[in-house]
């Protein structure tokens, strides 16, 4: 970890009054949950059983298709947030939001392990896999884990599919969480953070490349190397949870 660019990071968040922060699976590596497109991941081991790639199985045209192949592989990413909990990092991310106007997280993560710490200005650009609810009504409900479900779970109010309130492959992005994102990138940020991801969507690299365009301080923390690692301005090659420690620990000292 080098502790003089974090220094330097700190000193330049002290500075900021927006700030936004964007994270994706490393955020939740030390939660103990896969990377997915990481070293073992759930991205990583070639085709399923079925003999179809893992983003065909999770595509929204696979859960038409064949709901109950789809519903096997949601329960695997479900089933990683078993006993799982929210790490010092995600706990640190919602103590440094009381340190600025506004400080929002933009996350790819489906665990809700964010919404779980607590952190009061987030946007789930993904969802949040363990929220459901039916594909013909307005039956919703939050389950804590998918072990009792029967698989594909039918709606108890219609007898129609229920899904996960989460982005498959294919799908577009919901329209509340876009509309938010766009506000947030209208007003414009201070400091753009990139924690744990490769930064592989275009709405999720974006905000980095700007940033930075603009000369405005960007950091990536990620031990491996992603779309924007060339472009910001700290490139911090350690994990989230204990960097993000060091890092609220500066902010939380006397200036």
């Amino acid at each position: 970890m080098s502790a003089t660019a974090i220094e330097a990071l700190a000193r330049d968040l002290r500075a900021a009054q927006r700030v936004l922060v964007i994270t994706g699976a490393g955020m939740s590596a030390d939660s103990g949950l896969p990377t997915y497109r990481g070293v073992g991941g759930l991205y990583d081991a070639g085709p399923t059983p079925e003999g179809v790639a893992i983003e065909d199985a999770l595509s929204g045209e696979m859960l038409r298709r064949d709901p109950a192949l789809c519903w096997k592989y949601l329960t695997e990413i479900e089933r990683a947030t078993r006993g799982r909990a929210p790490n010092v990092g995600h706990q640190a991310l919602v103590k440094m939001a009381a340190h600025f106007k506004r400080f929002t997280v933009l996350t790819q993560n489906v665990d809700g392990f964010h919404r779980r710490a607590g952190q009061p200005d987030l946007i789930e650009i993904h969802g949040n896999v363990h929220g459901l609810h039916c594909t013909v009504c307005d039956y919703q409900t939050l389950v804590e884990n998918y072990e009792y479900l029967s698989l594909p779970p039918a709606c108890p109010q219609c007898s129609a599919l229920v899904r996960p309130r989460v982005v498959l492959f294919g799908e577009a992005l919901p329209s509340p969480e876009l509309q938010r994102l766009e506000t947030v990138l209208r007003e414009g940020s201070d400091v753009v953070l990139s924690i744990g991801t490769t930064s592989v969507f275009p709405y999720i690299a974006w905000p980095v490349r700007n940033a930075a365009r603009a000369g405005l301080p960007t950091a990536e923390i990620n031990p491996g190397d992603s779309e924007v690692s060339q472009l910001v301005k700290y490139r911090i090659r350690a994990g989230a949870a204990q960097t993000l420690a060091s890092l609220l620990d500066l902010l939380d000292r006397p200036a």
